[in-house]
């Protein structure tokens, strides 16, 4: 498969960091073919400028700042997100990566007569997310999981039919121990190598 891995945390040698390289390893294993977005390292604008919302509408203008992104949501079979969640969502650079990105004609085309947005990401046929979480599951649950829903619900139905799901948290991020990060990342690499 095609995979386009999108990581979001600004230290590098963050566990976050250590989650993406297990889902690499994964992959690997697998023999995926991956490309890597790392919004810190290239310093995306999570910001969506003036022209960019006025334009937003308008499908042949609506991608010119965000092209090579775009270009990469069109040639990935499948994507993946390695994140942190922070206060029980997104971090704020990746959501502005969806709303800069994600513009009609590329993930949705706008509704007509108040009818539902359609679908536009055809080609993506898996959607994985990859988190670590300081607090409990029980809590992230109560909360709501925002960060899951955006993901695994409003994404998810931007995609092709069938488009397979994965969500992988890691609670309690913390306190945990370095044997139980030991083992998410073990678990990560084996999911991701299973992968076909």
């Amino acid at each position: 498969m095609k995979l386009l891995l999108v990581y979001a945390h600004p230290v590098e040698t963050s566990f976050v960091a250590a989650m993406r390289d297990a889902a690499l390893r994964g992959f690997a294993q697998a023999g995926h073919e991956v490309r890597v977005v790392d919004l810190y390292a290239e310093n995306f604008d999570p910001r969506m400028s003036r022209q960019e919302r006025i334009d937003y509408q308008d499908e042949t203008k609506n991608t010119g700042q965000v092209r090579k992104h775009v270009d990469d949501l069109q040639w990935a079979d499948g994507l993946v997100f390695v994140f942190p969640t922070w206060w029980y969502g997104l971090p704020a650079i990746l959501k502005g990566w969806f709303d800069r990105s994600f513009a009609p004609g590329i993930a949705f085309h706008m509704a007509e007569g108040g009818k539902v947005i359609r679908p536009a990401l055809k080609n993506i046929r898996l959607l994985v997310a990859i988190t670590s979480c300081g607090s409990p599951w029980w809590f992230a649950k109560y909360i709501g999981e925002p960060h899951r829903r955006i993901i695994m619900r409003g994404i998810h139905a931007l995609c092709g039919r069938p488009c397979r799901r994965v969500w992988m948290a890691h609670f309690k991020m913390d306190s945990s121990t370095e044997p139980e990060r030991a083992r998410y990342l073990q678990k990560i690499e084996n999911r991701m190598a299973a992968i076909r």
